[in-house]
């Protein structure tokens, strides 16, 4: 199933999200750092969702309080807590 996650304080405006049984098949992200982003989508393909959340919750990007990463996560945790 895919998911749209829409993203708070980073420069992503959005997360597009495809999981199934628990593992995540694609992520595209909608703004922000293109190239990092792209990294990040590659290295999270076919990874549980629970090792993605417990890698990523925490990062912080500058002195923002949270991340592209981090928001993620926060979208991997809402689909998670729906199924």
């Amino acid at each position: 199933m895919t998911y749209t996650y829409i993203t708070r304080g980073v420069c992503s405006r959005s997360i597009d999200i495809t999981v199934n049984d628990g593992i995540i098949e694609d992520v595209k992200f909608t703004g922000g750092c293109n190239g990092n982003l792209k990294g990040i989508s590659a290295l999270v393909k076919g990874m549980n969702i629970d090792d993605v959340i417990l890698k990523l919750k925490d990062i912080k990007c500058g002195f923002k309080d949270t991340s592209c990463p981090a928001q993620l996560a926060i979208a991997l945790q809402n689909i998670k807590d729906k199924q």
